[in-house]
Parts: structure tokens; C-alpha cells; sequence
């Protein structure tokens, strides 16, 4: 169980890992912890944005949309590697995923598959939206995938967990398919490296 970092040790890892981080207005307040807890958290979730051009995908991610209000994660990563960060708190980025999964990422295991969506992921985990259109053929250039790699490292090293606590949506929630393009696995080795 882990206690949430302060916005400040948050931007601070992310910087010390490396990345350039973009800070957007005043991310550090913008959440949804009014619509229930954040916190114990216990991984970091990647995800895709299905979206092209880093200003418009910064927006949706800050502001969300009628149906589903921002922030839709805590950290933009663009094409670039940079990291815009729009909200910290409780943001609406998992949704309901798989008890056993996170069960997993607790224990740092191997995932079981994810056949339920019955536990509240928006609680329980750090997001980072990458910008890509998802279809299996935007490319992910190397500085962005460095980017991921570095952004999950940096989150697990302040909270002392190794790769197993980074997962993407599609490993989560059924149905899902993000992050596409690249396997989780490949990124769990990436993230792997930097921390040793």
C-alpha cells in the first residue's frame, strides 16, 4: 500500500528521471477526488490517446468531454517525449478493471488475465496518455517510447515498486485495447533497465 506522492515529489521524480515536463495551468489541483478516493495507489497505467497533434490531445486530456470530465490522466506523453502534466488526483483514466489484476500488481507478478470489470482503477493507479492515433500503424518513435519508459520509472522508483507495477489498459479492463503498437512487455523491460 502506498500513499500517494505530493504534486511536487511527482513533478520532481519525473524531472530527475530525465523527461522535459510541460506544466498545464494549475495541474496540481485539477482532479475528481470529489467523486471518490485516490489513493492507496499501486501501479501506473498506460494508455493511448487515439488522437493526432499535441495541443488538441492535451486539451481533451485536461478538460475530457461531456461525457466523461477531465483530467483523463495525470501526464500527457507527446511524440516529442515530452510530458504535459494535467491533472493529479483522482483522474478518469481506468475506470473498472480486473480485481485479480490489480491483485497482481500488488504482489509484483505475473497479470492474469482480465475477464471482470468490477474494481475502481481510477483509485488505485497513476496514468500517463500517450499521444498516438491507435491503429496499429502510427508510428511510437523511440524519444516518446523513452518517454513512457522513463515516466513509469520514475513513479516506481519514488514508490520503491520494480516493472511489474506498470500495466496498460488492455491488460486492465476488457475490451480495451491500448497502448497498440507496442507490447507492455517490451515496455516492462525498458522500464526494468532504467531502474537497475
Amino acid at each position: 500500500m502506498a500513499t500517494p506522492m505530493s504534486a511536487s515529489r511527482f513533478l520532481s521524480a519525473l524531472r530527475d528521471e530525465g523527461l522535459t515536463v510541460v506544466e498545464v495551468g494549475d495541474w496540481s489541483h485539477h482532479n475528481r477526488n470529489t467523486k471518490g478516493p485516490w489513493g492507496p495507489v499501486h501501479g501506473v497505467m498506460i494508455h493511448h490517446t487515439v488522437t493526432q497533434g499535441i495541443d488538441g490531445t492535451v486539451r481533451i486530456c485536461r478538460d475530457g468531454y461531456a461525457s466523461l470530465p477531465g483530467p483523463l490522466c495525470h501526464g500527457v506523453i507527446a511524440k516529442d517525449g515530452t510530458v504535459h502534466l494535467v491533472g493529479y488526483g483522482r483522474a478518469n483514466h481506468a475506470g473498472a478493471g480486473d480485481a485479480d489484476v490489480l491483485r497482481a500488481v500488488i504482489a509484483e507478478q505475473g497479470l492474469p488475465p482480465d475477464n471482470e470489470a468490477t474494481t475502481d482503477g481510477n483509485r488505485y493507479f497513476y496514468g500517463f496518455e500517450c499521444e498516438n492515433l491507435g491503429d496499429g500503424k502510427d508510428p511510437w518513435p523511440k524519444v516518446q517510447l523513452d518517454a513512457i519508459a522513463k515516466a513509469a520509472a520514475a513513479v516506481c522508483r519514488a514508490h520503491g515498486w520494480n516493472q511489474r507495477s506498470v500495466i496498460g489498459h488492455l491488460e486492465w479492463q476488457p475490451g480495451k485495447v491500448d497502448p497498440r503498437g507496442f507490447t507492455m512487455a517490451s515496455m516492462r523491460e525498458r522500464v526494468a533497465e532504467l531502474l537497475r
